[in-house]
């Protein structure tokens, strides 16, 4: 870990991006799904009880004995593994004492929402455990400060919940995860590939999901990313084995990504040289953007805002590598999906986090919604906004304009279609002829192609004068059919 740490704060900041448009995209620009990714918000209708429910489609951990069978194994949150009455095995996680309902809620509340993005996510429920109800199991381990490892006692528990803090009817609040089925191969780094999995060949900088997070990561404040956080699993999927690829650990999220005493997550690296030096010098008078940010503080949330939030400054722990290769046609990919959580969705997702507190369950929605909406104000006009083109089968071409439809921009003064015939084995083109419309839609010219399996390119721009790179096409193609025309491809940058 810590290796992984120094590499990503001293090396990866010095890589110089390669514009490499995302190797794992299909021909209309999209990320099919895999064992990496499935698509769900943006894509397919999601219903508050969707969002709700998540990943848990297992039953609930039967809390009312816990049998301890191993200590947790890393993470700066107290906890351990355990089998509940029912014999499954759950990972155990409880607050910090200063912090009641904070890490179990946004582990619960993360969960959701990157499993509705398309993340594989470990099924996690809030639960409770009862001191006098917990047995140990005859294999359960600690290690002890020489190294040794004796069998884990009351003393061992106890240690633990003095690290946490009790409901005053002497349980205690934790979020308890299930154990994965496969077999653990350890995490993915943000670079590379696997060289034991067969099926990994797309680098994993070049893999737009794993860029995406530089957005999503963002809007949730998910500052943590590193392959500790990560988990592979091989698993039999249509009888063959295959390498399921997890986002393990989304718990650094929201307020709690920042400590007590940390202001700076979010804002800043681990180590940034020019501004740390700055500081140094200036005796600490030269003051940080995060200084002066004036943060609504709950116990449960933490600091976390969106008044102030920009999400092209926004700062992990420590880049990646995918972080740095993140293109604008990524982050337009990914602020569609942010932006495809309603108020309701979001209000749904945050309400699994079971605050006792509304005021906090209210402000963790607040800034959800403000950072929500900066990412959509910056991402989906930073780039041609037109999506879902369609020709029908009497030539009409009709699409959205993205930033339009959620308000982030005035409609352009007109749109503009350069139209080419295309020879898809030669790969070339020849025009056929331009047209402009006033609306997102237009009718396509008379002399189109008519032969079953022709090809058509059109090159969609638009003219706005706030937004510059509009002007620079969106290339997409057309296939003809017996019953119309079919969307094939879609460029939205070189």
């Amino acid at each position: 870990i810590m290796y992984e740490i120094t590499y990503n704060l001293f090396a990866v900041p010095r890589r110089k991006p390669s514009n490499t448009r995302a190797g794992n995209v299909n021909t209309i620009d999209e990320v099919p799904d895999s064992s990496w990714f499935t698509n769900r918000i943006g894509r397919m209708p999601l219903r508050a009880e969707d969002i709700a429910r998540g990943p848990n489609v297992g039953r609930p951990p039967a809390s009312e004995r816990w049998t301890i069978v191993a200590e947790k194994q890393g993470g700066a949150k107290p906890g351990f593994t355990a089998e509940d009455a029912n014999g499954d095995t759950w990972f155990i996680q409880f607050d910090d004492k200063d912090r009641l309902e904070a890490s179990t809620g946004a582990v619960e509340v993360a969960t959701k929402i990157f499993w509705a993005l398309g993340y594989n996510q470990v099924e996690t429920f809030i639960t409770s455990v009862d001191p006098k109800r917990v047995e140990f199991g005859p294999n359960a381990r600690a290690r002890r400060a020489s190294g040794e490892r004796t069998p884990f006692t009351r003393r061992d528990l106890e240690a633990v919940l003095d690290r946490a803090q009790a409901n005053s009817d002497g349980t205690y609040r934790v979020t308890a995860g299930r154990r994965l089925t496969g077999e653990v191969i350890g995490g993915f780094r943000y670079s590379g590939t696997r060289p034991d999995d067969p099926n990994d060949i797309v680098p994993h900088e070049h893999r737009r999901e794993l860029r995406a997070l530089r957005v999503f990561g963002a809007w949730t404040n998910l500052t943590d990313l590193k392959a500790g956080n990560t988990l592979d699993t091989i698993v039999k999927e249509n009888g063959r084995s295959v390498v399921k690829h997890y986002l393990q650990d989304v718990g650094s999220t929201f307020g709690t990504a920042n400590g007590i005493h940390d202001w700076d997550i979010g804002y800043e690296h681990f180590y940034e040289g020019s501004t740390t030096t700055k500081r140094v010098f200036s005796l600490g008078f030269a003051l940080s953007s995060w200084q002066t940010v004036p943060y609504t503080e709950y116990d449960s949330i933490g600091k976390f805002e969106g008044d102030r939030f920009d999400p092209r400054t926004w700062r992990p722990q420590t880049p990646t590598a995918a972080y740095m290769e993140m293109r604008a046609d990524d982050g337009f990919w990914a602020a569609q999906r942010v932006m495809a959580f309603t108020d309701d969705l979001i209000r749904a997702a945050v309400h699994t986090g079971q605050y006792s507190d509304a005021a906090a369950e209210a402000h963790l929605v607040s800034v959800l919604i403000k950072r929500r909406d900066a990412i959509g104000r910056v991402y989906l006009t930073a780039i041609n906004p037109i999506v879902d083109p369609r020709l029908d089968e009497k030539g009409q071409l009709t699409f959205d304009n993205a930033a339009v439809r959620a308000r982030f921009a005035e409609a352009p003064t007109k749109y503009r279609a350069v139209w080419s015939r295309f020879d898809n084995a030669a790969g070339t083109s020849q025009r056929i002829a331009e047209t402009e419309s006033a609306t997102t839609s237009m009718t396509a010219p008379r002399d189109l192609p008519t032969a079953a399996g022709s090809y058509i390119q059109v090159d969609l721009s638009a003219e706005s004068a706030a937004n510059a790179p509009w002007r620079e096409p969106i290339r997409v193609y057309f296939r003809r059919a017996a019953s119309g025309w079919t969307l094939v491809g879609l460029e939205r940058m070189p």
